[in-house]
This record gives structure tokens, C-alpha cells and sequence, in this order.
């Protein structure tokens, strides 16, 4: 599936020495995007295919929540002892991120060394700067011991780079939704179609909520493959241990950081901590973590499940004390999340429902081509006061004048956050920025907030 994308400039995602090495690949092949395995397939063949010497890999894909998922998965190993490799995208401030090694991330010198090695081996066939990334996570994790790998799909899944793992232990399917469909497909039934493209014969695969084309779409993959599937409100249930929650368990209303989880799978039932990471949705997430490791088979000890209460990740409903939150007056909270479209704009609503106490400031700055209105539209019933920014360095920003545009007129221009932070007074209040992850990252650097 091969579409045309928008020219950026590869220096707004990548710096250093790392961003020299992938300026050169980008010069082989320069589309962004161009969703194929042919090109990935031979140039793991030249480096003796490093995906087949991997420790058992769990493969995580979906519209939203990826991220938070392959983050609890990695706070339940690492409570049980275990070492793991992770990589996820995209990076919020160095690419670094992307890479973890055994519970660390890879060292800069470590990556551009692979990075090079990858890059002689090529010998200049025509490569995407996301297929040599993954080729070189796929290389470190092979050479460096580990007891789980975690995949995070960068797009789709059926033909993203990190589908050449022929048979991991188990799939993960997080919420589908709206999302990329110049690549993907205009329907959700298409896009749910690429997003079931990572389940393998035989693979237990764990699936979020879905709407009713999307779950139709993945069980009958699944079924195609003889993969066992475990569907989240038939087959995996949770609720909270609070006397004002609901009964279901499906869309838990409370605060997170407060009461218990029951949980219960076909293997059983447990009774897990409140998750780690804030915002209502993020029990859903930790929820998909509990049960693809149980239905991975792999043992774990009862004591690993109490990870999620550990699990951190970077801009989802992150409290920001750095340089930005300073700015502010005293006793006013600094928000970041880098939720990004209707979807997500809708699991952050939920959370911004339960924030009535104060007054709430919103600032947005999205990326082009997504739908500013369908994310603004669940955010902006909750804000006292709503901001519409664009940051020198983001990547691909989209102008302060359409998500004005896209608010229906009710947001006014920042059009930075220098500009917005000091001009808010008044009572204690909360302030949320929010619609990009290249934002986040932005924001991180100016809060001087390192993810680690």
C-alpha cells in the first residue's frame, strides 16, 4: 500500500548524530510513508535476520492506547522479575526512546553504531527511515539477552515494518478508531482490517472494546487463524471496588488513583491495583496488559500483576513541576496529554468530567491532516477557556487559525505557550495542553521534563 506524504523535514523528529545517519537514509528512499515488508524482508535477510532470535515477543497494535499498553505490559514483567526490550513510536523528545534494552534505554553511541552497520549492509537500496528503525530495535534486542519483547506498531499492522515477526506469544488489539485513513482505509472495517493483520495462526489475541464492525472484522480474522481470542466485555470483564461505580465495569467513571480493580479472564479472576497512569481510560489499558500476558502463556508470579500501579508513560495525563508550570500562579496545576483524535479527545472528555472542582484552561496544537474538530469537539464542553497554539519545532503543526476554525470560533490564538502561560490568573486552577504528541515533545523540552 504505497501513498503519497506530505515533505517534512527529517531534522524536526531526529537531531544529533542519529538525525545524520537517517538524513542519509531518508536521501534513498524519502516517502514518509510507504507501507510494505518487501524491502524490510531483504534487508533482514543481509543482516542474518535478527526477528527470528528474539525472546518471546508480545505485538501491540491499534488506534489508540498502544503506548499506554506497552507500558503496563513492561511494569508487570519488570514487578516479576523480568528483563524486557520495548519499542514503541513515535519519540516525544529523543529517538533514544524508542529503544529499551533489557529496562534502559539504548545509548545514543549504541544506536548510531547500528544505525551505521545497518546502513553499510543496505548498501544503498531503497529503505524508509521507519524500516531501518526497526530493523535496528530488531538487531539490539537480538544481541542483548531479555526475557520479553514488547512491539508497539508504528501504522496498521498487516504491512507496518514490525509485522516481520513471524510468531509472537501474543497479540494485543487496543481501541480502533478514525485515524491515518489516507494509508489505512476511509471505513473503520478497512482500518480494523489492517490493524488484525498482526494475528498469526495459532497466536492468542487480546482485543479491547471495539464498535461492532471493527470486533466483527478482528474475531473473523481470528477465527481464519485458529488464534484464540479474548474479547474485552465477553471474555475479560473488570470493575472498580467502589460502592458509586458502575456495575459493568466497562466504562469506570471514578478517579483511577483511588479503589481496586476486579478483574476476571477465562483463566480466573484477580483483584488488581488502581493503574499507575491517570485518566479514566487508562484502567482499559492496563486491563489489555493483565490479560495478553496471561493468554501469552508465559508464567508470572501473583505479585506482577501489582505493576500497573508502577507504570508510567510520558504526555498521557502527565502533571508537569518543571520550567513551563512555573510560569503559572501558584497553586495551579499543569497538565499534558498527547491524545490526538476524536477518540482519544473523547477517553480524555471522560477525564475532564471529573475536573470540576477548578477551572480548566485548554491548549491545543495539533498535527495536519487530522481531525482538529472531531478531537476539539468532547474537550471543549469541559474548558473555562480554550487555546490554540503552534510551536516553533513542531513537527508538522497545524496553523492556529484552522483549529480556531475547527473549534467553531470559540478558541483564540496562544499562538504560543510563552504567550498563554503568564497571562493566566485568577483562583487555582488546572491547565491541560493537549492534541499532539510532536507538541509533547515541544512541551517536554521547554518544561525541561526528560522521559525516561
Amino acid at each position: 500500500m504505497t501513498t503519497k506524504a506530505a515533505p517534512a523535514k527529517l531534522s524536526d523528529e531526529y537531531e544529533g548524530r542519529t538525525g545524520v545517519v537517517l538524513a542519509r537514509v531518508q536521501a534513498l528512499y524519502p516517502k514518509l510513508i510507504d507501507l510494505s515488508l518487501s524491502r524490510l524482508h531483504t534487508l533482514l535477510d543481509k543482516l542474518g535476520n535478527p526477528e527470528r532470535a528474539l525472546p518471546p515477543v508480545i505485538h501491540v497494535a491499534g488506534t489508540n492506547g498502544k503506548g499506554s499498553t506497552c507500558a503496563n505490559l513492561r511494569a508487570i514483567a519488570e514487578q516479576a522479575g523480568m528483563a524486557v526490550h520495548v519499542m514503541t513510536s513515535p519519540h516525544l523528545v529523543d529517538v533514544t526512546e524508542r529503544f529499551r534494552l533489557a529496562g534502559k534505554l539504548v545509548s545514543e553511541e549504541e544506536l548510531v553504531d547500528t544505525l551505521e552497520e545497518i546502513e553499510r549492509v543496505n548498501d544503498g537500496a531503497p529503505i524508509t527511515v521507519f524500516e531501518v528503525l526497526t530493523a535496528a530495535g530488531l538487531l539490539l534486542f537480538s544481541r542483548h539477552p531479555a526475557d520479553l519483547v514488547i512491539l508497539e506498531v508504528g501504522l496498521g499492522g498487516r504491512l507496518d515494518a514490525t509485522n516481520v515477526v513471524a510468531r509472537p506469544v501474543a497479540c494485543v488489539i487496543t481501541p480502533v478508531d478514525l485515524d491515518h485513513q489516507a494509508f489505512l482505509g476511509e471505513t473503520l472495517a478497512l482500518i480494523a482490517s489492517e490493524k488484525a493483520g498482526i494475528i498469526k495462526p495459532g497466536v492468542p489475541v487480546v482485543c479491547a472494546m471495539q464498535h461492532d464492525e471493527v470486533r466483527n472484522v478482528i474475531a473473523a480474522k481470528a477465527s481464519s487463524c485458529a488464534a484464540p481470542l479474548w474479547l474485552v466485555g465477553r471474555d475479560i470483564d473488570y470493575a472498580w471496588h467502589e460502592d458509586d461505580s458502575p456495575a459493568d465495569g466497562m466504562s469506570p467513571a471514578a478517579d483511577v488513583g483511588d479503589g481496586t480493580l476486579a478483574y476476571r479472564d477465562p483463566l480466573g479472576e484477580l483483584t488488581l491495583p488502581a493503574p499507575g497512569l491517570k485518566g479514566v481510560h487508562q484502567a482499559a489499558n492496563a486491563v489489555l496488559a493483565v490479560s495478553a500476558l496471561r493468554a501469552s502463556g508465559l508464567s508470572l508470579p501473583e505479585t506482577a500483576w501489582a505493576g500497573i500501579a508502577h507504570t508510567r508513560w510520558p504526555a498521557r495525563l502527565q502533571r508537569l513541576e518543571g520550567k513551563l508550570a512555573a510560569l503559572l500562579p501558584e497553586g495551579w496545576e499543569l497538565w499534558l496529554d498527547g491524545g490526538h483524535n476524536p477518540n482519544a479527545g473523547e477517553a480524555l472528555a471522560a477525564t475532564l468530567a471529573s475536573w470540576s472542582d477548578r477551572p480548566l484552561h485548554v491548549i491545543v496544537g495539533m498535527k495536519q491532516s487530522k481531525d482538529a474538530a472531531g478531537f476539539l469537539t468532547p474537550i471543549q464542553r469541559h474548558a473555562t477557556t480554550l487555546h490554540a497554539v503552534a510551536e516553533e519545532g513542531q513537527h508538522l503543526a497545524l496553523p492556529v487559525d484552522d483549529i480556531i476554525a475547527a473549534s467553531g470560533g470559540v478558541a483564540v490564538a496562544g499562538p504560543t505557550l510563552a504567550a498563554i502561560l503568564p497571562r493566566l490568573q485568577g483562583p487555582p486552577a488546572r491547565v491541560l495542553i493537549c492534541g499532539s504528541l510532536y507538541l509533547a515533545g515541544v512541551v517536554l523540552r521547554q518544561d525541561g521534563t526528560i522521559p525516561c
